[in-house]
C-alpha cells in the first residue's frame, strides 16, 4: 500500500477543517433548543440580558428542545393581569423575567448547519438603490450604508444584508437584501428620507436622531395603543409613547414655549401646537400644556394614528406606523432622498425546492461522470479518486464560505457547479496525460498536466475579475465563489489528484 503524501495529507486537514467550519464543534445538528433571532430594546428580557443569537433550552424548568415545546411553554400565561414570573434557561445563563406580557423575542429552530444562504434561497425582498439627483462619492455610499444598516437593525430586521456596490461605468449604488420582508416593506423603509420635525409655529423645537433624541420609550407601559374608535370609512387607533429629549433640544423646546400666550379660548394650553412632520408633511398635532410654558422638560408625549377596514387593521396600521416613527426618531432621516432602481422578490419555497433539485441533480451528474470514467479508462480506483476529489472540493468551497460567513446565493450556487465542471475537466487532462507518450515517466507526464491546468487557472481568474463589479455588484456571489473554487483546486485538489493518480499508475 502506497503511502499518503503531504499533498493528500493536505486536501485530509483541508476537510476536517471544513466540515467543522460547516457544522461546528459540537456539531450543531445535536443540538437542541430554540434560536433567539432578535429581542425588543427596552423590553423587559433585554433589560434583564437575553440577547439575539442566545439559545433557549428550558422555561420554568420545562425542557424546550423545538418551537413547538417554547409555544406550549409560554401559552395561556400572557397577558395577565399581573406580573407572572418566568425562569428562561439558555445554555450559558438563566434569565428572570417579571412581567405581564410576554417575552418580546422572535425565535427560530437551531440551524443544522453554519451555512447561511442569501436572499435567493431563504426568500425575501432584494433592492437596489441610489440617491435622487445626485452621484455618491465613495465615502458618501459608505456613510449612507451605515446610517441605513443602523435604521434597519432599530426597525427589528436583523437577518439582513446593506452593502456599497458599483457598476463597470463606475456608477455607486446600495444593495439591500432582508430575508422574510417584502418588497412593500422596504419601499416603506428606504424610499422615503425619514426626515422628522417637531415644530411650534414656524419655529422647530426638535428633530429625529441621536442629537435631539437621548431615548425612545418602546416597552409596553410606555409605547402602546391608545384608543380604537370607528371612522366613516372604517376604523382608526391612535398610539402614544414617549421619548427624552438631550439638554440643548429641551433648552430649545423651553425657550419657544417661553415666548407663546395661553390660549384664549382654553387657558389649559398655550397658544400654539406642536406640529409634527415626517418627510415635510403634517403627520400630527399635538396641545402643549400651560404648564410646559418656558418651563426645560426632557420628557414629550408622541401620539400618531393607524387606519382600516376592521378594528384590527387599523391596530396593526397603527401599531406599524409607531414602530417607524419611533426608528425614524431614533436614527434620524437619511442623508439623501433614495430611489429604487431595482426591487426583487423571491419565495422561500422556491428556494427550497432549488437547494433539493441542485442537490440531486449535481450528485446524479457526479455519479455519471465517475461511471463514464470508469468504462473510459476501466480503473474503479481512478473514478473513486475523480469522485471523492470532486466532493471535497465541494466541502472545501462550503467551508470556506462558512468561515467567512459568505452568504450563498443563486450565483454562488452557479459558481460551484462551474468550479465542478472546471474541475472534472482538468482531471480528465491529469488522466490523459498519465496514460499518454511513454517516452516520459509518470512524473513529468502529470508536470506537463498541470501545466495546462495552471495556464487555465490563470485565463479563468483574469477572465472572473471584471465579473465582481458587473450588473452593480449582482454577480459578485458567482465570481467570489469561483475564484475560491478554482483556486481550491489549484491549490489543493488537483495536486492531491495527481499524487492518488500517481499511486494508481504505479501499482
Amino acid at each position: 500500500m502506497k503511502k499518503l503524501t503531504w499533498k493528500i495529507w493536505l486536501l485530509i486537514i483541508f476537510l476536517v477543517f471544513s466540515l467543522v467550519s460547516i457544522f461546528g464543534l459540537p456539531p450543531t445538528f445535536f443540538q437542541k433548543g430554540v434560536l433567539v433571532t432578535s429581542v425588543e430594546t427596552n423590553s423587559t428580557a433585554f433589560e434583564e440580558g437575553l440577547r439575539q443569537g442566545q439559545i433557549i433550552v428550558g422555561i420554568n424548568n420545562q425542557r424546550v428542545d423545538n418551537i413547538e415545546d417554547f409555544s406550549k411553554a409560554i401559552q395561556g400565561k400572557y397577558p395577565s393581569n399581573e406580573s407572572v414570573k418566568t425562569i428562561i434557561a439558555t445554555k450559558n445563563s438563566e434569565v428572570i423575567l417579571f412581567s405581564k406580557y410576554a417575552p418580546e423575542i422572535t425565535i427560530s429552530e437551531i440551524p443544522k448547519t453554519n451555512i447561511k444562504t442569501g436572499l435567493d434561497l431563504s426568500g425575501g425582498s432584494r433592492a437596489l438603490i441610489q440617491a435622487q439627483d445626485r452621484e455618491l462619492t465613495s465615502k458618501e455610499l459608505n456613510d449612507l450604508v451605515d446610517i441605513t444598516n443602523n435604521r434597519l437593525n432599530e426597525f427589528g430586521l436583523t437577518d439582513l444584508k446593506v452593502l456599497p456596490v458599483s457598476d463597470l461605468t463606475g456608477n455607486n449604488f446600495m444593495l439591500v437584501e432582508i430575508a422574510g420582508a417584502t418588497p412593500k416593506d422596504i419601499k416603506e423603509i428606504l424610499s422615503k428620507q425619514g426626515k422628522f420635525e417637531a415644530k411650534i409655529g414656524d419655529e422647530t423645537a426638535f428633530i429625529g436622531g441621536e442629537r435631539d433624541i437621548a431615548s425612545v420609550s418602546r416597552s409596553a407601559q410606555d409605547a402602546y395603543i391608545e384608543t380604537c374608535q370607528p371612522s366613516n370609512n372604517g376604523y382608526f387607533c391612535r398610539f402614544r409613547f414617549s421619548i427624552f429629549l438631550s439638554e440643548d433640544a429641551a433648552n430649545r423646546h423651553a425657550e419657544i414655549t417661553g415666548n407663546l400666550d395661553i390660549n384664549e379660548n382654553d387657558s389649559e394650553y398655550l397658544s400654539e401646537k406642536l406640529d409634527l412632520y415626517l418627510d415635510d408633511k403634517l403627520v400630527d398635532t399635538l396641545f402643549i400644556g400651560e404648564g410646559l410654558k418656558g418651563r426645560v422638560t426632557t420628557q414629550i408625549s408622541i401620539s400618531g394614528s393607524g387606519f382600516g377596514e376592521t378594528q384590527d387593521q387599523a391596530y396593526n396600521d397603527a401599531e406599524e406606523s409607531m414602530h417607524k416613527l419611533q426608528t425614524i426618531l431614533i436614527t434620524g432621516s437619511l442623508p439623501y432622498k433614495l430611489e429604487i432602481v431595482k426591487l426583487d422578490t423571491v419565495s422561500p419555497l422556491l428556494g427550497n425546492e432549488f437547494i433539493k433539485s441542485i442537490f440531486l441533480a449535481g450528485l446524479s451528474a457526479l455519479i455519471v461522470v465517475s461511471l463514464i470514467i470508469f468504462f473510459r479508462y476501466k480503473k474503479f480506483k481512478s473514478s473513486l479518486a475523480l469522485l471523492v476529489t470532486s466532493i471535497s472540493e465541494i466541502i472545501i468551497i462550503l467551508g470556506i464560505a462558512s468561515f467567512i460567513e459568505w452568504n450563498l446565493d443563486l450565483p454562488s450556487i452557479a459558481g460551484i457547479l462551474a468550479t465542478i465542471g472546471t474541475g472534472i475537466d482538468q482531471q480528465i487532462i491529469i488522466l490523459d496525460e498519465s496514460r499518454q507518450s511513454k517516452f516520459l515517466n509518470i512524473k513529468q507526464r502529470l508536470k506537463r498536466a498541470f501545466t495546462i491546468i495552471l495556464g487555465a487557472y490563470f485565463t479563468a481568474l483574469v477572465s472572473l475579475l471584471p465579473l465582481l463589479w458587473a450588473g452593480a455588484g449582482l454577480l459578485k456571489g458567482f465570481a467570489i465563489t469561483t475564484i475560491i473554487g478554482i483556486s481550491i483546486g489549484v491549490l489543493i485538489t488537483r495536486p492531491a489528484f495527481t499524487d492518488m493518480i500517481k499511486n494508481i499508475e504505479e501499482d
